[in-house]
């Protein structure tokens, strides 16, 4: 066919065109998948940002977001003149007359990088192109990728192919509107109505052209040009974009001079919520989804999913109220105990001189300025001992200070931190999530991610299997001293824990006085008895997924575990005996409300309902037995209407490091953790750190606020009745009360407890590897 054309050059140009036109019609149909997707007509007329998702509670109130383009689009009668002018100037002179590619500015700009002045040849049709449907990035990648050169004439052309189309589509105003709604102004800033904000804290359509122009000039490189940490460079190409704007007639040679005498004039006092909805809850969600994602391609900060989580936002409110209004006096009792006097000391009272010196360590920039200065410890302790500006966390909020870094790791060391979680088994649905006092300043999640010395509340597991390995609750062990010998590691052992007030009183108690007044002797025979193994395995069983040292002190809470973990197995019993996999999500949807994935309860039977009914039973004794240690609740009025019933467990690790209450109700379990970050800090005395002086108060203010809220449906009413027939005997007669009972982990007392001695907890001698002697 092109051999009847004669002259050679024309059969050489017509053999071009169609080897052009073929290339690219292979490029647009991705022959052989060699050149990647391209946008169709389809793609161009509904084009899809990247759209974050959104999380909410139970009842539809918005919690958080997850996006990684923050950005708010607006139309174009939004946009001032002057960015126009400034963009068409700068970026595409010609671009009211060009279809989409300026092959003129293209060869152009081929000449002038031959001769060594670089400059780029796109339109801004093309930068939308590039922008909008990433035309060099994903899935319209191909083959051809791996291939350097010819990578780059494909992104070209798949450029000029999609830039046809979008002038095919769009008016030369839409075009302007999406590039101007798109454009990364670098630091997280994704359109023109969040750089103009962030930078003059104007509304876009407000720009003048000096503004204008250093918006646009930032363009070429959002870091070079940025205003704020390189002023100089930021002027100068301002100033080259108003020439330009001289140049193509947009502003009069008056105009421009004065617009490039002006300084800068940044106003940076829009503050910008970049959080997110940032908070505690909100990455609970990510990280509980996390392995959904994964295994159902989805991308919680693209892809504009809804999500629904069973936190009630009514009942978070409260919890959160009753943490900050008893963390507050929790945080000044402390300082009060403490006063001036350092408080990061071991077991035996003695400060911890190398405190501050570990602390800096564990910092990232440490590294980077033992690098620095090559080793120089007087150099790096300059830098930590350096003072600045900084915002502090306060109970009566953030507050502005100067502080070094030393300040700031001895100001935050001293600070109380909670984690807190509220389940209904019935559903296993997460009503409350509180991972901390605030999530801008303390990160670390209390809930699922730390793990505490558990004390006292861990003591269930060893009544636990007792009861399920032939005991009752009216079985009676004697108060007295107890030597068990084991082996660790192969070395022999011997343990001999003490009652926390060091004495024994030689009674007779039932098991369910026994752990209703959390008493460390019984408790440690009972373990004896049952066998430390088996313990481990019981709580295994309910859902204690933390691993646990087969050891005797096992039921005395020497093994650290989550506030989730607890909350999860003290669930099993009230959901006669089936553990669960609680939830914090019960759907997903997309942005138009079609459902993606429901989340069902998935549960395991793992006790007998007798044994769970029975457990409930005993829980029951810290608030009925004489000297239980839930009696504090008692001070809580609003609790104790008609019938209603409360139990829960108390716990505290050695040295007052860690304070607990693990509080049952007939519909909800609440799992609550008190304590600094840091466990060399803590408190000196029971009176002072007790579970029942730390973490009940906040469960006891949470369900008056609960109870007081008929809306949530939670109301008053004892235990459920046993959900089977009880074939042991546990209506135990009550004990004979000669002395004075009261109990140190209650603040008051309504029943007559006169003849039982106080327990107290002392502490081992390192709170960090040795386990507790005796918790409450």
């Amino acid at each position: 066919m092109f051999r009847r054309i004669r002259n050679r050059f024309l059969r050489y140009f017509v053999i071009f065109i169609y080897f052009v036109i073929i290339f690219f019609c292979s490029i647009e149909l991705n022959f052989l998948w060699l050149f990647g997707y391209s946008p169709d007509m389809q793609d161009i007329k509904n084009p899809v940002l990247s759209v974050g998702s959104e999380v909410y509670t139970a009842d539809g109130k918005l919690i958080g977001q997850y996006y990684k383009e923050n950005r708010s689009p607006i139309e174009f009668k939004e946009i001032s003149p002057n960015l126009v002018n400034a963009l068409v100037a700068t970026e595409d002179a010609r671009f009211y007359s060009h279809g989409g590619v300026d092959f003129y500015s293209f060869f152009s700009s081929m000449l002038s990088t031959a001769k060594g002045d670089k400059r780029g040849g796109s339109t801004v049709t093309q930068q939308l192109a590039k922008n909008l449907f990433e035309t060099r990035k994903k899935k319209s990648q191909g083959i051809i990728k791996r291939v350097p050169v010819l990578r780059t004439i494909v992104y070209k052309c798949k450029e000029w192919l999609t830039a046809f189309k979008i002038e095919h589509v769009y008016s030369k105003q839409q075009i302007l509107t999406l590039y101007f709604n798109t454009v990364p102004f670098g630091n997280n800033s994704y359109g023109i109505k969040t750089a103009s904000l962030k930078y003059f804290n104007k509304q876009p359509a407000a720009l003048n052209p000096a503004e204008s122009a250093l918006l646009i000039g930032m363009l070429k490189a959002t870091s070079s040009y940025n205003p704020i940490r390189n002023p100089q460079r930021a002027t100068e190409r301002r100033n080259v974009v108003l020439g330009q704007m001289e140049k193509y007639h947009y502003l009069t040679p008056e105009q421009y001079k004065a617009n490039t005498a002006l300084p800068l004039n940044l106003d940076l006092s829009y503050v910008e919520d970049d959080s997110h909805g940032d908070s505690y809850l909100r990455r609970a969600v990510e990280k509980w989804l996390d392995k959904w994602c994964k295994e159902n391609d989805y991308n919680l900060y693209e892809d504009g999913l809804k999500i629904y989580t069973t936190i009630d936002s009514k009942m978070q409110q409260y919890a959160e109220e009753a943490v900050a209004e008893k963390m507050k006096m929790l945080q000044k009792r402390f300082y009060n105990l403490w006063g001036n006097k350092t408080p990061w000391r071991d077991s035996k009272g003695v400060e911890i001189k190398d405190f501050i010196l570990k602390n800096e360590q564990r910092l990232p920039i440490y590294k980077l300025l033992d690098k620095k200065y090559k080793g120089d410890t007087i150099k790096i302790q300059e830098y930590f001992k350096t003072k600045k500006r900084m915002k502090v966390f306060t109970w009566n909020g953030e507050q502005d200070t100067t502080f070094s870094t030393i300040d700031s790791i001895k100001y935050y060391a001293k600070i109380l931190n909670t984690g807190m979680m509220t389940l209904e088994p019935s559903t296993g649905k997460i009503k409350v999530w509180i991972g901390g006092i605030d999530h801008r300043f303390f990160n670390y999640d209390h809930v699922n991610q730390a793990r505490r010395q558990a004390g006292s509340t861990f003591k269930p597991f060893a009544y636990l299997t007792a009861l399920d390995n032939g005991y009752n609750p009216c079985d009676k062990f004697t108060d007295k001293p107890v030597s068990i010998k084991y082996k660790d590691n192969g070395k022999d052992e011997v343990w001999e824990p003490n009652n926390a007030d060091f004495h024994f009183s030689y009674r007779e108690m039932s098991l369910r006085w026994a752990m209703g007044k959390s008493v460390n002797s019984i408790t440690a025979q009972l373990t004896e008895k049952v066998g430390w193994d088996k313990i481990v395995e019981y709580a295994h069983r309910c859902g204690i997924e933390s691993p646990l040292k087969s050891v005797p002190s096992v039921s005395l809470g020497s093994n650290d575990v989550s506030v989730y973990e607890m909350v999860r197995a003290y669930s099993t019993f009230l959901n006669k005996g089936e553990k669960i996999d609680p939830l914090l999500v019960t759907k997903i949807t997309d942005q138009q409300g079609n459902v993606i994935q429901e989340f069902k309860l998935k549960t395991e039977k793992v006790l007998s309902e007798e044994t769970a009914w029975l457990m409930l039973y005993m829980f029951r004794g810290g608030m009925e037995e004489p000297g239980g240690t839930s009696q504090a609740l008692w001070e809580y009025n609003g609790l104790w209407k008609k019938d209603n019933q409360i139990g829960g467990k108390t716990g505290t690790s050695s040295d007052y490091v860690d304070g607990w209450y693990m509080g049952i109700t007939k519909d909800l379990v609440t799992g609550i953790w008190v304590g600094a970050d840091d466990r060399s800090v803590h408190f000196t005395t029971s009176e002072t750190g007790e579970g029942s002086h730390t973490a009940l108060p906040i469960f006891g203010r949470f369900m008056e606020k609960v109870y007081a809220d008929q809306s949530l449906g939670y109301t008053y009413g004892p235990f459920p009745r046993p959900w089977t027939k009880i074939s042991k005997t546990y209506n135990c007669p009550s004990p004979h009360i000669e002395e004075d009972t009261t109990s140190t982990d209650s603040l008051s007392n309504p029943i007559d407890t006169t003849g039982v001695t106080p327990v107290q907890e002392p502490a081992p001698e390192n709170p960090e590897s040795t386990p507790p002697a005796q918790n409450r």
